[in-house]
């Protein structure tokens, strides 16, 4: 027998049992009703602040927040009345009139959760007129733009950061008509103590928080006929790209991807998981030099420029714990403009690298200046999020879904099985002990799935894990984590001396990459962290791996050829000029 406390109430004259501690929205929900909500986001905490979710109970002299309120016993509810409605439509409208009028050329227009309630509600005029709200827009962030006017001061942004990634660098700031969300102080998003992980815009329900475009550059290149164009593609990009296009979550979409880039007019399209092969390539080396004593423990994979960032701000004593391995999109621009040119016979300064990223903070990553060239030119020209590359699809009339499958170009597009898992927590991990295993033993291991390190075990999504694996004769005790949040709170363990670990990946957003800041709005009102939307992502990625006969990174023979032919030895000179790089502590301007 349960010993869960239960209340009994009626919604709209329907009986219902719900636990105690139940809101009225959640109680409601159980009866297919749907109360509409704007602040509401059932991965953050609760709010009550926009009253969208008003509903009637008997008794009380005033409309109720459902979202906020837990049930009684007793309790009448009442969530729909000619009144309720006109007082929801009038907040609707309040809202709107303080709103900009550029739907139609707004960035979130079909994705934006204030159009679709004005839209459901029969909102159709403006009626109050008087004096809007003006704020300048901050574009000179490289990752993250924020247009304070379409804020509609939910809080979700301020949420999402405090509770999501700890990094706690948004909040609301002012009175009344005045009040503006924005880091401390008022300073800029790149001057705060910002990540770039672009959570906020996923979190944003209209457009008050969106991602630098880069689409325009990406335009004029490709029009350039003196540029040679060529586009990688990271691991989780076709996990999430059919999304926007009408597929089900999950659907592997590797062909038709590369099919699409092909015609919007790039002159090659590369795998960014090459590059992620050659990241276990070197990051097992590493790993195994470190196990022998030759740096220190635990090594902290460096692949997620958001967890890099965090990091510098955050956590700088650990810096000298981080991989050198640059990320998987760097190793790849990095070739391209030297390998693949050399190869081509073309000079490096006419090729023009495109990368696509489910991440925004790539877009901080490709203008940091460890990642540029030795004449001071970047190394990746350009990053499209998926939501970017999804738009330029569009734009240019292709219809993805019905697409023949392509293949990636050559030299820099076979891959294994080992970089697709690039795209999920866990991944990272598992490709590296897939490699790490065959050097230490001599051979491959029984088995490469690695599942006691994956976002998903035994049904539950955990937002960090720890795993003793046993390789030959070491056991290896490793750590995940996905979400800052989680990873400050494993990494406080290791400072404190409560938890030792061999290896701890880190990736900066929720499921990992296939969370990303970057990847596709789900339809307006559903979860943007959704557990089980990462889940069929992740799915798509380990069944493409599953899939392959290259499962091992170091047996890629792309990665083998490049080494051969042109790096030289892992680890060497070479390798360590174009596969590494350096990080340092970096505080807010003006902080110290």
């Amino acid at each position: 027998m349960s010993d869960v406390k239960t209340v009994n109430l009626t919604i709209d004259g329907t009986p219902v049992v719900a636990p105690a501690g139940t809101t009225i929205l959640q109680a409601a929900e159980t009866l297919g009703i749907h109360i509409p909500r704007l602040c509401y986001h059932p991965d953050l905490s609760l709010a009550g602040s926009c009253r969208v979710c008003i509903v009637e109970v008997q008794g009380m002299g005033q409309y109720m927040a459902s979202c906020s309120v837990a049930v009684w016993e007793g309790m009448e509810v009442q969530t729909n009345s000619p009144e309720i409605r006109q007082a929801r439509r009038d907040i609707i409208e309040l809202l709107l009139d303080n709103h900009p009028r550029d739907c139609q050329t707004c960035e979130r227009d079909g994705h934006c959760e204030l159009q679709d309630l004005a839209y459901s509600h029969g909102v159709r005029e403006r009626l109050f007129e008087g004096e809007r709200k003006r704020f300048p827009r901050e574009t000179s962030g490289v990752s993250v733009v924020r247009d304070s006017e379409k804020c509609v001061l939910c809080g979700r942004c301020v949420r999402v950061c405090a509770e999501v990634q700890g990094i706690t660098n948004l909040s609301q700031h002012g009175r009344g008509f005045h009040t503006i969300v924005t880091p401390a102080h008022g300073a800029k998003m790149d001057e705060s103590v910002c990540i770039q992980c672009g959570q906020c815009i996923n979190a944003c329900p209209t457009a008050a928080f969106l991602e630098k475009d880069h689409t325009d550059d990406v335009w004029a290149a490709l029009a350039n006929p003196e540029l040679r164009v060529v586009v990688q593609t990271a691991p989780s990009i076709r996990a999430a790209i059919g999304e926007g296009f009408g597929l089900p979550p999950g659907t592997p979409c590797t062909g038709q991807m590369v099919t699409a880039l092909r015609r919007l007019g790039f002159d090659a399209v590369f795998d960014t998981d090459l590059g992620a092969d050659l990241t276990i390539v070197e990051e097992s080396a590493e790993l195994l030099r470190r196990l022998d004593g030759g740096g220190p423990l635990p090594l902290l994979t460096s692949c997620s420029p958001g967890w890099i960032s965090f990091l510098e701000k955050f956590y700088p004593a650990l810096i000298p714990h981080a991989s050198t391995c640059r990320s998987p999109m760097t190793m790849l621009s990095a070739l391209s403009k030297t390998y693949y040119a050399e190869k081509l016979g073309v000079d490096p300064s006419r090729i023009y690298m495109a990368a696509v990223m489910p991440c925004v903070a790539k877009k901080f990553e490709m203008r940091r200046p460890e990642h540029r060239e030795a004449d001071g030119s970047r190394m990746t020209d350009a990053v499209l999020t998926t939501r970017e590359i999804i738009w330029m699809i569009r734009c240019y009339g292709i219809d993805f879904a019905n697409l023949p499958e392509g293949e990636f170009d050559a030299p820099l597009g076979v891959a294994t099985g080992a970089g697709d898992i690039f795209g999920t927590t866990g991944g990272v991990m598992e490709a590296t002990l897939r490699t790490a295993a065959c050097k230490l033993t001599g051979r491959a291991p029984e088995t490469l799935e690695f599942e006691q390190v994956r976002g998903v075990l035994g049904g539950r999504w955990a937002g960090w894990r720890e795993a003793d694996v046993r390789i030959g004769d070491r056991t290896l005790h490793v750590g995940v984590a996905n979400g800052l949040h989680n990873a400050k709170n494993l990494l406080d363990q290791v400072i404190e001396g409560r938890k030792r670990f061999h290896v701890i990946e880190v990736m900066a957003c929720p499921g990992g990459c296939i969370g990303g800041g970057g990847q596709p709005y789900p339809p307006t009102g559903e979860r943007i962290l959704d557990p089980e939307l990462l889940r069929l992502r992740a799915s798509a990625l380990y069944k493409i791996d599953a899939g392959k006969t290259l499962r091992l990174s170091h047996e890629n023979p792309a990665v083998r050829e490049v080494y051969e032919t042109f790096l030289g030895e892992i680890g060497g000179p070479k390798a360590h000029e174009l596969l590494h790089t350096s990080y340092a502590a970096r505080l807010p301007r003006g902080v110290r």
